[in-house]
Order: structure tokens, then C-alpha cells, then sequence
């Protein structure tokens, strides 16, 4: 897949996220949807890429229960933190500091060093993540229609989202450090990754099938809608879901062919990007009060992550081939 490719697809599947999650009929709908997405990649992978079982994984199948214990973890504690008064756009926004965490764990781990060029994009990000969540602090305190007692209790279910936020993150840049170990040692290879990841953990979703069945009775509920094309009549979030998990599909496997065939520039460079316009999409479609303190501070993400990508580097001999073409009579 091109990067463009996966680009777009990335961002049609966040788009369909953010319409399950802008339902306010069905808040917590996060677990329907990830189960769903696991459901159906663990399926195809099944198929295709196990063999119906018969082929014998290349990486020990003890790794892949670690690493899937790490990556259920961080799904089901990001789709919660949802639930925990915490904004669509902060959520993005917080996510969006992996770089940090990722260097912190290196550092603490695998003993790596950086530029000071590394350690200033970071800084930014830093700057940039606390300024947003200090902001969007302020305006969950100042909630006027609120009485004290409760504009307390709701700040304070806020403060459990962002620690649930910050664990998620740790959590997964641990298991990105893990992921990168695994393939060092015994090479690369996508796409059974990404079948075991999503196979493994299917069990887990036993403690929250109760939620489940709740939501999945209520998107039955949802008012009818024609599918184009093919006149299929189905409820209308079944179809949002069904999109949804087809198009997070391709948007996943892309990117795990990405980190195989393409640089970490390109991959780190998408999928920023992708979370950029994601971003920006659920600012204008949800109208989520953003001021002009979010937007410094997401400007401070987005920089320092193209800083920290080299980004420049990777631009200068393209400008500089660019400012010397022949210029047309």
C-alpha cells in the first residue's frame, strides 16, 4: 500500500469512531467496536494467514501472549478513558505524545542516547500536551452549569482519564520497545503479527461481553437505513460499525506493512499526519470548545513530531533539486 493509500483509509475509519462515539445515545460504545475490528481481522487471519491453524507461527506464541496482553490492555484503557470526561480532540492530542514516551522508555530500557535535536522536538510535544490538558483542566472546573459538588466529582472522574491516558501511553510505547526486540531477534512478519494480535486477545473480551450485548442491542434499535448500491435495509449503526471495521482493516494491515517495507520517517510521518486531520475533523464537525491555547499546544505537538522525524532533512534536498530545475521559457 502507498502511504497516500493509507493515509485516506486512516482517516475514513476515524471518521466512522467518531460518529459511533458522537451518538450520545450510546456512550461507551468504544468495546462493541474494537471487539468487532478484532473479531474480523482475527478471522481473515485465520484464513489466509494461519492456514486454519496449520501453520506454525515463525515467532514463539509465548511472545505474542505477552505482546497481546500489553496491546488489549491499551485498547480497552483508551476506549474507557472516553468515558472518563475526557474530549475527543484532548484524547487525540494526548496520543499523540508516544514520541515521548517512547524515547523516556529507550532511554530507561535499552540505554539509547539522542541529539539535542531529538530532546527539543520532544520538549515541544511535552509543552504542547501540557498546555491542552491545563486548558481543557480549567474548563471541566469552570463548568458553570454545574453546582460545586458535582463540578467537583466530574473533575475529578477527568483526573482518572488522564492518568488512564498516561498509563495507555507508557503501556504502549513498552510494548512497541517489546515488538521491536521480537523482530530483531527473529525477523519481521506483519502479518502474522497482526493476526496473533488480534486473535490471542479475543478471550478478554468475555469480562466485557455484558457491555456488549447492551450496545449491541441498542445499535439494533437505531433507525433503518438503505445501504447504496445493493438496497440492504439494516440498522444505521450496524452499518457504521460494519464500515468501520473494513476500513480500520485495511488501514491497520497498511500499517503494519508500512513498518516492514517503508522507513520509521514515513510510518511515523503517516500516521501523524492521519491524527492530525483526524484532530481537526472532530474540532469542526463536534464543535468541541478549542481555544486558542489548544491550538498553540497542538501546534507544539505537531511541530515537534515533524521535528523529531527529520522531517527537514528528508525536505532539503528535494527543495534544493526543486529550486534548480530549468525554469520554463
Amino acid at each position: 500500500l502507498e502511504p497516500n493509500a493509507v493515509f485516506v483509509l486512516c482517516g475514513i475509519a476515524l471518521t466512522l469512531i467518531f460518529l459511533l462515539h458522537a451518538c450520545r445515545r450510546f456512550p461507551g460504545c468504544g468495546n462493541i467496536v474494537t471487539f468487532s475490528q478484532f473479531l474480523f481481522i482475527a478471522v481473515e487471519g485465520f484464513i489466509f494467514e494461519a492456514n486454519f491453524g496449520r501453520k506454525k507461527p515463525a515467532i514463539p506464541i509465548r511472545y505474542y501472549f505477552i505482546m497481546v496482553a500489553m496491546f488489549f490492555t491499551v485498547s480497552v484503557v483508551n476506549n474507557y478513558a472516553l468515558n472518563l470526561n475526557i474530549a475527543m480532540p484532548l484524547h487525540m492530542i494526548f496520543r499523540s505524545g508516544s514520541l515521548i514516551a517512547s524515547m523516556a522508555l529507550g532511554i530507561i530500557i535499552l540505554k539509547k542516547r539522542y541529539s539535542i535535536y531529538k530532546y527539543t522536538s520532544i520538549a515541544l510535544v511535552s509543552l504542547g500536551i501540557f498546555t491542552c490538558t491545563f486548558m481543557s483542566a480549567k474548563q471541566v472546573a469552570s463548568d458553570s452549569s454545574l453546582n460545586e459538588e458535582d463540578g467537583l466529582q466530574v473533575f475529578l472522574w477527568w483526573l482518572l482519564g488522564i492518568a488512564a491516558l498516561t498509563f495507555a501511553l507508557l503501556m504502549s510505547a513498552r510494548m512497541g520497545i517489546f515488538q521491536e526486540m521480537l523482530y530483531k531477534q527473529f525477523g519481521k512478519h506483519s502479518k502474522e503479527a497482526l493476526f496473533y494480535n488480534h486473535a490471542l486477545p479475543l478471550p478478554g473480551f468475555l469480562l466485557l461481553a455484558p457491555n456488549i450485548y447492551h450496545h449491541a442491542v441498542l445499535f439494533s434499535q437505531s433507525e433503518p437505513f438503505q445501504v447504496p448500491v445493493i438496497g440492504l435495509t439494516l440498522p444505521i449503526m450496524w452499518f457504521y460499525l460494519l464500515m468501520n471495521v473494513v476500513t480500520q482493516y485495511v488501514c491497520i494491515r497498511g500499517v503494519f506493512i508500512l513498518t516492514t517495507e517503508c522507513t520509521s520517517l514515513t510510518v511515523t510521518l503517516v500516521v501523524t499526519l492521519r491524527k492530525f486531520v483526524s484532530l481537526i475533523f472532530s474540532i469542526l464537525y463536534f464543535r468541541n470548545p478549542f481555544t486558542a491555547w489548544h491550538w498553540l499546544g497542538t501546534t507544539f505537538v505537531f511541530v515537534g513530531t515533524l521535528m523529531y522525524t527529520e522531517v527537514w532533512n528528508s525536505l532539503g534536498p528535494f527543495l534544493a533539486r526543486w529550486r534548480k530545475r530549468p525554469k520554463e521559457e
